[in-house]
């Protein structure tokens, strides 16, 4: 072999070896490294950026005096993005890893985008192609030298970080007989992964699942519609054989206590989702009763799977607005440890880390399921409960007052920033046939259609609000003529970034909401935002593209740019100084 050839191939090996080398670093986060995760803000190493559910980076590199100056360093398409790009990526060692429609994943080089691996899981086409709620994938979890993900076919699975190599899979679900998959994020706690499936609309039991991460084995399994033990008395809340096939579920990603050693995860909406019983729910309908554990926050041991506590929010939810928003934002103030949870209802629960009740507050101001929800005990006051037939503006929309996107937590302005939606419907609850087995057949109950104005005299609309996150008492607020679909970041740069849906990346300053720098991405936004650092640089990395259930219904809302904007495009936009 000639001497050129010798050292093109050393060269090529080097190359490899420089890729590769930080990758191997990334494998070494485990328990520990997620734990102390806030010490190292260059990394984003799950989901909600710390198991405290913050969603904020300690960066500020960028800032509100110079992020002005902030553009385009890199960007990555992502390729077949039906449904846009809806990931959360991942940070480690300067690498970043995200996931994409069909579960797809990729590694890059944080600083260049330079493509290190990527991977696409085998699916089952015919299968994904009869999901409601797909192909998207909303996030990826990390640790032992992994990258988890839940397919759409209804499998976990651990790819290696070093390589993009497939370790192992493990099916979890049976999808061919319930078109039901998971889309949401798993979490890594002490050596386990735990995944929620979805459930609430399909006539399931809505399991949450422990997983052994370095073996793939099944640990344990929680069912979210009426527990695991049969003695449980949840299983007295679920009248007739409604039990069979409750919906439930836990689709977004849940958050963890290291002190107490205690995963949090909100659990989705019982089957069928609108029930004819209307006022006489508790006797009579479809599923008579509580229906617990759905539309709950639950307390799980990470490594039984045993239920330590648990509130269930809406009893006897007949209005789709479930519990499964992933954050739990644990702070502590005057002594106190506090963690508050968003529902889709539009309200925000206090809670102590026993799920005690501290306060409740409302986030969006249209709202009529109910008139309010005791801020001392969590009691429905003036439920709105409907039997068959037509009703009219419901609020909010079936999307939520809240919806799955993430808001974010500022320790240093004190302030959680959400998306409230301004929304609401009108529907036909429908008598259906009972489903008595769990079967591929979504138990919806009713027809809807969402509506342009909203019982206040306004229009459908969003805003950015900035709220004591105890006391709901707003600090500011950004009006947005469409409801942005995705998950805000503060910093400790004093900014707040919202991706709203026509496209553009906004920063406002987290004291006082005053917009401050904007950049159109070509498309909108419904995904995760996160901020890092590579060699040196703090970056902001956007998910880009237009697409979901909620985004459908925009067309008809609000016209253009969203009867125009494609749903089958995405890319991930990352910005630096």
């Amino acid at each position: 072999m000639s001497k050129m050839k010798m050292s093109g191939l050393a060269g090529l090996a080097l190359v490899a070896s420089a890729l590769l080398a930080p990758a191997a670093r990334a494998a070494d986060v485990d328990n520990r490294r997620l734990v102390d995760a806030d010490k190292t803000p260059a990394d984003w190493l799950t989901y909600h950026g710390t198991y405290k559910s913050w969603h904020y980076s300690g960066l500020d590199q960028i800032n509100a005096s110079n992020v002005g100056k902030l553009k385009v360093a890199w960007s990555h398409a992502t390729p077949k993005s039906t449904r846009g790009l809806q990931t959360f990526p991942l940070v480690a060692d300067g690498i970043l890893y995200y996931s994409g429609a069909y579960n797809q994943l990729f590694a890059l080089d944080g600083a260049s985008g330079d493509l290190i691996w990527s991977f696409k899981q085998k699916l089952d086409d015919d299968l994904v192609s009869k999901q409601t709620h797909s192909p998207y994938n909303r996030g990826i979890a990390l640790g032992m030298g992994n990258i988890y993900m839940g397919t759409l076919d209804g499998k976990l699975i651990a790819v290696d970080a070093r390589t993009g190599q497939l370790k192992w899979e493990t099916p979890l679900v049976d999808s061919k007989k319930l078109t039901v998959g998971f889309t949401g994020a798993p979490l890594f706690v002490n050596g386990k992964v735990i995944i929620g499936s979805q459930g609430g609309e399909w006539p399931y039991r809505g399991p949450i699942f422990g997983v052994d991460a370095a073996t793939g084995k099944l640990a344990w399994t929680f069912l979210t519609v009426g527990g695991n033990d049969e003695n449980d008395p949840a299983r007295q809340t679920w009248g007739g054989d409604s039990l069979k096939t409750g919906g439930g579920g836990g689709w977004m990603a849940g958050g963890y206590d290291p002190k107490t050693n205690t995963v949090y995860w909100g659990t989705a909406n019982p089957a069928p989702l609108y029930d004819w019983g209307g006022s006489e729910w508790k006797t009579k309908g479809a599923r008579p009763g509580d229906n617990l554990y759905t539309t709950s926050v639950i307390a799980l041991d990470p490594e039984t799977g045993k239920l330590k506590s648990y509130h269930q929010e809406l009893p006897h939810d007949a209005w789709d607005f479930d519990s499964a928003v992933g954050e739990f934002v644990m702070l502590e103030r005057g002594g106190k440890e506090y963690i508050v949870h968003p529902n889709k209802g539009g309200f925000v629960f206090v809670y102590d880390r026993n799920l005690k009740i501290q306060n409740v507050w409302r986030g969006v101001k249209n709202i009529n399921f109910v008139q309010n929800i005791d801020p001392k005990t969590g009691e429905l006051i003036g439920r709105r409960d409907m039997a068959e037939g037509k009703h009219q503006a419901l609020c909010p929309y079936i999307a939520g007052g809240y919806s799955w996107n993430a808001g974010t937590y500022n320790p240093n302005t004190g302030l959680y920033y959400k998306v409230g939606n301004e929304w609401c419907m009108d529907l036909e609850v429908i008598k259906t046939t009972p489903v008595l087995e769990p079967m591929a057949q979504l138990n919806i109950g009713s027809n809807f259609t969402v509506l342009k104005t909203t019982p206040d005299g306004g229009k459908a609309r969003g805003h950015v609000t900035a709220r004591d996150p105890l006391t709901g008492a707003i600090k500011w607020q950004v009006d947005y003529t469409e409801p942005p679909l995705a998950s805000l970041l503060s910093t400790k740069g004093n900014l707040v970034f919202v991706p709203d849906a026509r496209g553009y990346l906004r920063a406002l300053d987290a004291r006082t909401g005053k917009e401050l720098w904007k950049h159109n991405n070509g498309q909108g936004h419904n995904g995760g935002i996160i901020s890092y650092m590579a060699k040196g640089r703090q970056y902001i990395a956007v998910a880009t593209g237009w697409g979901g259930l909620a985004g459908d219904d925009y067309k008809v809302l609000y016209g253009e740019p969203f009867a125009s904007m494609p749903t089958d495009q995405g890319a991930l936009v990352v910005f630096g100084l």
